[in-house]
Order: structure tokens, then C-alpha cells, then sequence
């Protein structure tokens, strides 16, 4: 697969920061370039010295650009596009690396002239981190990328996005839209919901039990609500553009909560062993699978 042309990043947080040091260390394209409102943001874009121009001018950016990823909140990106259009060369491919699929399609495929591909993309991999600064190529490695393409998306266009997400480390799946979105309400975007709630609830408490909590926080705690310092703006998008999902598995997991509830409340012991067992051995095989 020949390498890319030029490559432009339009918002550059922990993903597009991450890739754009894949496609400088891999040497991927002829020419990167990377856009953002901010000025703050761009000196430090500047100062990590892993694209060859920061534009503060979107136009600049990407033209005569052939592959254009977008990095900015799911509710940005109608506004991103449309202020692109203008510019686009014919055999652009856009992509993106959001984590809602459906609501994106719809919404952007419909602007976009012929001649030009659209692949919405989900690379799996993050941390709590954001910014320019919180970028390391090695982000990617092992982790699964989903692509949602739409059937009539020429091969050609397909295979270039997955040829830069394989180069940075990743495994690829092709998926449906909307089911992606399901699969990932209960993988990821419940989880995080449960995070921001729980550390809502801390926040609620009165003074010296909050103080106690935070003091003698276990790593249970520190664990599992590490996820609710993520991006605030991107998991606002998120809720917002996947509530569909969001609400349908929320649901279960409210009804499943309800269950537990109830066995502690009539001291069911048996009951408890039996969901603690079983989900024992769920979370092992989820491990195994990360290793393998």
C-alpha cells in the first residue's frame, strides 16, 4: 500500500496526537498537517514537533489533502464538515475517531459531494488523559479498530483506513452502524456513565465522609472511577448523540442493580455467589481475550 499524500488532523487530542506520532515515526505520508481553534493548542502541537505545519487556518489544513481525520467532539463535527466542503479535493478520504457511529453517518454522509469517502472509525484505546500532550504512538497497540463504512464506500477507500490503523497496531473489524453503537453503549459508554455517577455521588456527601472517601479511597475506588476524569466535553457528545443505546442498555443494567438490590436486601446469600461466579469468570475470559 503506497503511503499517504498528505494527512490532516483536524483537532488534536490524545487519539490524533497518538497517530499523528504513528504516522511520523512509520513515515506514512508525504506531508501531515493539523488544525485547531485554539492558539494554546497549537503551540503545544508546535513545541511536539510531529506534524510538519499547525494551521490556523482550516482551509490551509486540508487542501489538497487525501486523507482528512477528524478528532473533535461528536457535536462538532456537522460544523467541521461543513466548513470544509469548499475544500475538498476529489478522492479525499475523511475518517473520524469518535465513539458514536449512527447518529454520525447520518448526519455527514448526506453533506458529502461524490468523489469523496467518508469511513467513520472507532479506534478502541484511550486513557483518562487529554490534549496534545497526552499522545504516545504506542497507544494503539493490540487494541481494535472499528470501521462502519457505508456498502456503497469504494474498497480502495476501506483499505487505505485500515492499512493506518493495522500500521499503528490495531486489529480491524467491520460492523453496522447502529449495532456498534449498541455494543458499545454496554462496553464503554455505561461504564463511564457509572464512573461520572459515582464520584457525583461522593461529591454529595457531607463534608468529613467526603473527606474519609477520598482519603482512604481503595484502588476499587481509584480504579474503576480513574475513566471519570476523561474529556467532559467529548462524554457530553457522547450521551447526547448515543441516547438511544445509552438508555436501552442503561435500562438492563437498572433492572440487573434492582435484582442485586433485592438479594442483599433479603440476605440471599446464594444468589450473591452465583452472579459473583459467573461474573468472575466473564471478566477472565475478557483478560484472556486483551492477551491473546
Amino acid at each position: 500500500m503506497e503511503k499517504f499524500n498528505k494527512v490532516s488532523f483536524i483537532g488534536f487530542g490524545l487519539i490524533n496526537s497518538s497517530l499523528a506520532q504513528v504516522f511520523k515515526l512509520k513515515k506514512l505520508a508525504n506531508k501531515t498537517s493539523a488544525f485547531s481553534r485554539r492558539e494554546e493548542t497549537r503551540e503545544k502541537i508546535r513545541n511536539l514537533n510531529i506534524v510538519d505545519t499547525v494551521n490556523d487556518d482550516i482551509e490551509d489544513c486540508v487542501k489538497e489533502a487525501d486523507l482528512i481525520i477528524l478528532g473533535v467532539p461528536v457535536g462538532a463535527m456537522e460544523g467541521i464538515i461543513n466548513e470544509i466542503l469548499p475544500y475538498l479535493k476529489k478522492g479525499v478520504i475523511i475518517t473520524d475517531v469518535g465513539s458514536i457511529k449512527k447518529k454520525l453517518v447520518d448526519t455527514l454522509e448526506p453533506l458529502l459531494p461524490l468523489g469523496v469517502s467518508f469511513i467513520p472509525g472507532h479506534p478502541i484505546a484511550g486513557t483518562e488523559k487529554s490534549g496534545p500532550d497526552s499522545g504516545f504512538a504506542e497507544l494503539f497497540n493490540g487494541k481494535w479498530c472499528i470501521l462502519t463504512p457505508h456498502k456503497d464506500t469504494p474498497q480502495k477507500s476501506i483499505d487505505k483506513v485500515k492499512f493506518m490503523w493495522e500500521k499503528a497496531g490495531m486489529k480491524i473489524a467491520i460492523m453496522d452502524a447502529e449495532y456498534h453503537d449498541r455494543v458499545l453503549a454496554i462496553t464503554s459508554h455505561i461504564p463511564h456513565l457509572v464512573a461520572f455517577s459515582i464520584v457525583g455521588t461522593v461529591t454529595e456527601l457531607e463534608d468529613q465522609l467526603k473527606t474519609e472517601v477520598i482519603k482512604y479511597s481503595a484502588g476499587g475506588f481509584r480504579d474503576f472511577t480513574r475513566i471519570a476524569a476523561s474529556d467532559p466535553i467529548m462524554w457530553r457528545d457522547v450521551f447526547l448523540n448515543n441516547s438511544e443505546a445509552v438508555l436501552e442498555m442503561l435500562g438492563r443494567f437498572i433492572e440487573d442493580l434492582t435484582a442485586l438490590q433485592k438479594s442483599i436486601r433479603w440476605q440471599d446469600g446464594e444468589s450473591l455467589e452465583k452472579l459473583f461466579t459467573k461474573t468472575r469468570e466473564i471478566r477472565k475470559g475478557i483478560i484472556s481475550e486483551e492477551q491473546d
